[in-house]
């Protein structure tokens, strides 16, 4: 893995692909070419979305041209681009055609996603920004590792759980291919292809856990009911109850966090405690897992959990750890909001809910150093079955603005009213997010990756899950009581300022939920996004007046600029996540007002 920033040369496809002279067969060769080919155009037009959207103010917002052409200028460069808009989004989240072209003497020519890499890191220094040699090859990392997926994912959806509707929402979980639809480098991870390979979930691996035994007396762990880790936990552990010394207790670790671990990387105190015999290595048992599409978060099908176990390797933003205030706050967090949870499943129909993280477990921090209790913290998070009625299936949001083929939205649209079914969604999604923000001082994360949606067995939603107890936040001036009680280091992480705050909520929800989603339908059903726009309106206008009014949600409906986090800005300057800035974005819910 190297340091936390590795930096990756740009490279062709063929370092992650078998060589055309060798194929065996015109067809493997063709199924190579177009691997990378689209390969390619995801990763130029990905990068071209992120420029128009985060380098220019929205009164600068560059307009499609008649002939349907969305024309950039890098002003320091002196460099004009342009792609082709395939969907006019009234979000500005267009959807592309084609390479990025750039205009020279000649005339246009097409530009490759490695070159376009190097103007955005030319452009960046120029503006005043401070260099990084990493970008280009993310860039080209995050492009190779597209086309590998397209090439070795399995070609069938053959059924792998017996129960059809979980092995339907895990499909789903392990179908986005593209990884995230705002981001730069969706598909660069800090680890070497071969061993994330291994547990990428888009490959439809099956994962087991590794497992260590630890003395009960240098254990870290909390649950929500004061049963411990185990009770939450039930049925996940190692293969035979008996590996497991008396008074010890199991410890589970994601097999690629093993990896690191024992090549001494991360947390090589835990690797010496193996060694000398403190720890016990009872190796890799239980259950089989499944990798979500966050990766190192593993679904355990025969019990109906989720085991969200730390790994040291950087996925999108973020090293994808827990942290130790983040051990700790997910069952704080759980606790404290369990009341509003249940009174939220009462009052809107079951049709929105949180879904718990009740317990954690790792290595006593005070003893082990804070290092080990993150490389070997583990959080235990509840599973989909008791959201699920007769017929109910549960679908990734992301999978299902991914566009791709089964899981994708268009599949479920078919035999009913498009603006009907969205209609649905939005009031299962909007009032819940607004009411928890508004009544409570409580920030959800409602990005695609974090909302699962439950479908009727017609394909209408019934219901939304909110997860990753991680992203969630309160409000500091509501909750300074709370806050001040806690120590400091949770407290300070958990409490966010209401300007922060909305930003990060109103970003999840009306720019990477609702209008990525707005546009997969669109595509599906051309012309449809201003009906779907003034869906959103109408539910936003009713949660506000049910609540009485609010400045931040008014701000939306007067037509304020929307938020747009700037993911390519976050990865060239290597900032940490919480350190993200966000730009205005059209906002398609009402007139254009100056923000204040």
């Amino acid at each position: 893995m190297g340091s936390a920033y590795d930096v990756r040369d740009a490279q062709p496809f063929t370092s992650t692909a078998p060589r055309a002279a060798d194929l065996r067969s015109r067809s493997e060769q063709t199924a190579v070419l177009a691997a990378l080919q689209t390969a390619e155009l995801a990763a130029s037009q990905s990068l071209f979305g992120c420029l128009s959207r985060e380098l220019v103010e929205p009164k600068d917002r560059p307009v499609v041209t008649e002939d349907g052409w969305l024309v950039l200028p890098l002003a320091h460069l002196g460099v004009l681009l342009r792609a082709q808009v395939a969907r006019v989004s009234q979000a500005g989240l267009h959807r592309f055609s084609g390479l990025v072209q750039q205009r020279t003497p000649q005339g246009w020519r097409q530009v490759d996603s490695v070159t376009l890499a190097g103007m955005v890191g030319a452009e960046l220094e120029g503006r005043g920004g401070a260099a990084n040699p990493e970008f280009v090859g993310q860039v080209a990392r995050s492009r190779d590792t597209v086309g590998f997926l397209l090439l070795c994912r399995p070609t069938t959806s053959a059924p792998r759980l017996a129960d059809p509707p979980i092995n339907r929402y895990v499909a789903s979980e392990q179908s986005l291919v593209y990884g995230h639809p705002l981001h730069p480098t969706p598909k660069w991870q800090g680890d070497d292809l071969d061993s994330w390979s291994a547990y990428a979930p888009e490959l439809h691996r099956t994962v087991r856990l590794h497992w260590l035994a630890v003395p009960n007396e240098q254990t870290a762990q909390d649950s929500v009911d004061g049963r411990g880790f185990d009770a939450h936990a039930v049925a996940s552990g190692p293969p035979h109850v008996a590996d497991v010394p008396e008074g010890y207790s199991a410890l589970p670790v994601h097999p690629g966090q093993w990896k690191l671990i024992t090549s001494g990387l991360v947390a090589p105190r835990v690797a010496a405690a193996v060694a000398d015999g403190t720890f016990v290595d009872l190796g890799p048992g239980g259950p089989v897992t499944l990798p979500t599409a966050s990766v190192r978060t593993l679904y355990v099908p025969s019990v109906d959990l989720f085991v969200k176990p730390s790994l040291h390797v950087r996925i999108t933003n973020c090293v994808r750890k827990n942290a130790w205030y983040e051990l700790r706050g997910a069952v704080l967090l759980t606790r404290k909001l369990a009341p509003i949870a249940a009174r939220y499943a009462a009052e809107l129909g079951g049709g929105f809910a949180l879904m718990p993280e009740p317990a954690y477990r790792t290595v006593d921090p005070a003893r082990w150093g804070v290092e080990a209790a993150e490389a070997l913290g583990v959080i235990v998070r509840s599973g989909v079955r008791p959201h699920l009625g007769p017929g109910e299936t549960p679908l990734l949001a992301g999978a299902l603005a991914s566009g791709d083929g089964e899981h994708g939205v268009a599949a479920l649209l078919p035999g009913h009213d498009p603006v009907h079914w969205w209609t649905r969604y939005v009031r299962l999604l909007v009032p819940g997010v607004l009411r928890l923000w508004h009544e409570h001082g409580v920030v959800v994360e409602p990005h695609l990756q974090n909302v699962v949606t439950v479908v009727d067995p017609t394909g209408l939603p019934v219901r939304q899950l909110i997860r990753d107890m991680e992203g969630v936040k309160l409000l500091a001036e509501r909750h300074a009581g709370y806050l001040d009680s806690l120590p400091p280091d949770i407290a300070v992480n958990l409490g966010y300022q209401a300007e922060r705050a909305w930003d990060r909520l109103s970003y999840c929800l009306f720019v990477n939920h609702l209008a990525t989603l707005a546009g997969a339908i669109a595509d599906a059903v051309p012309g449809i996004e201003p009906e779907l726009w003034q869906v959103v309106r109408g539910v936003v206008t009713e949660t506000a007046h049910e609540l009485g009014g609010s400045p931040f949600v008014d701000r939306v409906l007067a037509g304020a600029p929307l938020p747009m986090k700037t993911s390519m800005l976050l990865r060239w300057s290597r900032q940490a996540d919480r350190q993200v800035e966000y730009v205005g974005m059209t906002n398609p819910l009402g007139a254009t007002v100056p923000a204040p």
